[in-house]
């Protein structure tokens, strides 16, 4: 089987509009959480999120672009140029046809649907954009960062709620790792703060109206975000070969379903999620030094998530750092599995574990290093990312440091 680097990491979200951004605004520990700004904030009772700021399509799109890029969409473009500057590829002949897309979202084009939603039913319109269906449509962004890239090969998009980057992410290995593929571009995005978007969240009782602290006693629940993170895997051999730049190495990937409830979380689904992850991986539990927790500052997915690391890991639990950096940039549904793994890239490449912050109470059901309050240095080999979805659909990535393992020749 083929190994599988990370070659390129881009992102926009509520930290930066870069990797370089938001890796200063995790090390500081920096809050993206604030006012929601948003048409009819007023009719909301949630009016905190955590949102990309003074953002201007205008400055990135043009007007054919805008009517054809969803707000979702607009965010991947963005961060899949970082990635792909990042990685030196230049899609061409055999490579091209080598080379794909796989990304996750779970509302897609929602702020589109919101707005011709409003064109129809409250301004009585009775003609929309002819091109609000290939806006408005999941596989939207998949498709545009194809066009826009030269890529085609496989490229599609997962939707599995707030698991749907960590299951594009975890595809896109296993197509490199089977040599169905010499590099992919995967993640996910995220763009549901819209009046119709919070509103719906509203009905869950799930959301807080001050604050995202995962795993603190007094937490009161999760925040919403937007934004998105793309990176490029590529074949291990392939990227050596060109003197590529290696960020990280992917060497696990599982899923899991929980098959119980389509909203209360399963211990024993995340479990089988993690156990498969180190299995796929090869690796003991004693040799894990950061989890990114899926960490939501729900009562139910925290102490459930925190339970499932203690059943995995055994007495080496109490050892790793499990921190949440939703308590950052808030829950980017979709497309928060990529940004989250940003987190394991800057634990793996630069030694630095992003940090729980926003933590007040111990809570003797989530008794782990949470790393509260500040970020730690420290040596980390590997790293799992969890995702855990309405629905109970599970997801967790396993990353290695590549640094003193494979030779890097860093291009000048």
């Amino acid at each position: 089987m083929n190994r599988v680097v990370i070659t390129g990491a881009g992102t926009i979200n509520p930290l930066g509009n870069s990797v370089a951004e938001t890796f200063e605004a995790m090390r500081e520990g920096r809050c993206g959480i604030g006012p929601l700004d948003i048409r009819d904030v007023a009719r909301l009772s949630i009016k905190i999120a955590g949102q990309v700021r003074d953002y201007d399509p205008n400055a990135r799109f043009n007007r054919q672009q805008q009517a054809l890029y969803d707000r979702f969409t607009q965010f991947t473009l963005i961060a899949a140029d970082e990635a792909i500057a990042q990685s030196g590829l230049e899609f061409e002949g055999r490579l091209a046809a080598e080379s794909g897309v796989v990304l996750g979202t779970s509302g897609g084009g929602l702020n589109t649907q919101d707005e011709n939603y409003r064109a129809v039913y409250e301004e009585g319109k009775n003609r929309v954009h002819p091109f609000i269906v290939p806006k408005l449509m999941n596989n939207a962004a998949a498709s545009h960062v194809s066009m826009t890239h030269n890529l085609k090969g496989p490229s599609f998009t997962v939707a599995t709620a707030c698991a749907s980057s960590n299951h594009a992410m975890g595809q896109a290995f296993w197509m490199i790792r089977m040599g169905a593929a010499k590099a992919m571009i995967t993640g996910g995005s995220e763009s549901m703060l819209c009046f119709g978007g919070v509103k719906a969240w509203e009905g869950l009782r799930v959301m807080s109206r001050d604050a995202c602290r995962p795993f603190s006693a007094n937490r009161n629940g999760m925040v919403q975000g937007a934004g998105a993170g793309v990176f490029v895997f590529e074949d291990y051999a392939h990227a050596k070969a060109r003197g590529a730049e290696m960020l990280a190495e992917v060497v696990g990937f599982s899923m899991s379903s929980d098959a119980s409830d389509i909203v209360m979380p399963s211990q024993q689904g995340a479990a089988r999620a993690i156990q498969g992850a180190l299995s796929d991986a090869k690796i003991n539990p004693e040799q894990v030094g950061y989890i990114n927790a899926h960490g939501t500052g729900t009562a139910a997915n925290d102490k459930t998530e925190c339970a499932a690391v203690a059943n995995v890991l055994g007495h080496h639990a109490n050892d790793v750092m499990i921190s949440s950096s939703k308590s950052m940039h808030g829950h980017l549904i979709g497309g928060t599995g990529a940004v989250e793994l940003l987190a394991c890239v800057m634990a793996l490449k630069d030694g630095i574990v992003a940090h729980t912050i926003g933590y007040e109470e111990p809570d003797p059901e989530c008794a782990l290093d949470v790393v509260p309050n500040e970020a730690r240095e420290a040596d980390v080999t590997y790293a799992l990312s969890n995702a855990f979805a309405f629905g109970g659909l599970n997801a967790v990535l396993a990353l290695k440091n590549v640094y003193g393992v494979i030779t890097i020749n860093t291009r000048p």
